[in-house]
């Protein structure tokens, strides 16, 4: 017996079976996409920064930059259902991570001011191709894209007689910029919705744009000068993780922020360290942060913060913060999006 004869709700669903539906691309009007580059004028699959750009970085970010990590599809409607087909070329499976945040995209809506989960289409063994039915008030929507999956193409299907109007702007409408590791793409998070960088923008109510790389953050000049280039509100450097050794921690995190401050002198940049404190060199590592940090400061810098990751995790239940002592659960995206998110809501506020 398989599990889906045992208990239907494990039954993936993929028939749209809606006579009346209309099947939209987010790249017209007036859908938005937010957390991509350029992603009404890409043609092949949808990225996170410039192809040439990207391949230049590292053997890694090339493939990496296709994974919609911190992307988002947004619109207004009161149509009374929304359903979605994605072409998904890897679409795999990671033993440690669910599809879900993998190759799912995560519905969310807008109720009384706040952003709030409404339901996840889930991806099957060709892509996603699935319906969710709604209460047809007239809402505004944002749809997470998968974590570690490249999307070639995505449709939104409405109903034919639905209205559909721009999104509600965000509360921040400048991104927060994010930096770093698998940990900041996602991984291993059970819904792209549920990812610290996406759960500090739910709350804030704030774009953003997610630069997270899987094992390939490791603050080379190149990247840190297309860092520098982009217009946000803020920066969380967050590469700890991804810096081979100590070393080389050393050699490229100064110089990462002196490239990032001598191009935007007045954004705010937060420092993180490392949450795995049971790793080698977590405290020498630590070490070489808080100086960039210090050093920064102590030349006049009053723009700069330091959170100690280390300390993140350090909660009742902490121990259960990660799914393989490295990558978060969900709990532990919530801690990180509690303990880094208080400071970047800080810092949006001053904003206003």
């Amino acid at each position: 017996m398989r599990i889906e004869e045992a208990d239907k709700n494990f039954v993936v669903d993929s028939k749209i079976d809606k006579p009346d539906i209309v099947w939209l691309s987010p790249k017209d009007d007036p859908m938005s996409i937010h957390g991509l580059w350029n992603p009404k004028e890409t043609t092949d699959c949808y990225l996170r920064m410039p192809k040439e750009t990207a391949d230049a970085v590292n053997d890694g970010i090339g493939y990496l930059n296709t994974h919609t990590s911190g992307g988002r599809i947004r619109f207004k409607t009161n149509s009374p259902y929304i359903a979605l087909k994605a072409v998904m070329p890897e679409n795999g499976t990671r033993s440690h991570m669910a599809r879900t945040g993998q190759s799912g995209f995560d519905l969310y809506r807008l109720i009384e001011g706040k952003t709030k989960y409404y339901n996840t289409f889930i991806p099957h063994s060709a892509g996603v191709e699935a319906v969710v039915d709604t209460d047809g008030v007239m809402r505004t929507y944002t749809i997470h894209m998968p974590l570690y999956d490249s999307v070639n193409e995505v449709y939104i299907g409405l109903a034919e007689n639905a209205e559909l109007l721009p999104a509600d702007p965000y509360t921040y409408e400048k991104p927060v910029l994010y930096y770093g590791s698998s940990i900041t793409q996602g991984g291993c998070a059970s819904r792209p919705g549920t990812s610290y960088t996406a759960l500090i923008a739910q709350k804030y109510d704030t774009d953003f744009i997610n630069l997270g790389f899987s094992g390939r953050a490791r603050g080379e000049q190149n990247m840190a000068e297309y860092l520098a280039s982009l217009d946000v509100s803020i920066f969380v450097c967050d590469y700890d993780h991804n810096a081979p050794n100590p070393e080389h921690l050393r050699a490229t995190h100064e110089p990462l922020y002196r490239t990032y401050r001598a191009k935007n002198p007045d954004t705010p940049i937060i420092f993180v360290t490392r949450t795995d404190c049971h790793l080698p060199c977590t405290e020498e590592r630590k070490q070489i942060i808080r100086e960039t940090y210090e050093k920064a400061l102590a030349e006049g810098d009053k723009n700069v913060y330091f959170i100690d990751g280390s300390t993140i995790f350090d909660c009742e239940f902490g121990d259960n913060c990660t799914v393989d002592r490295i990558h978060p659960t969900d709990f532990g995206f919530v801690r990180m999006a509690t303990c880094i998110g208080e400071k970047v809501g800080e810092l949006l506020e001053k904003t206003r």
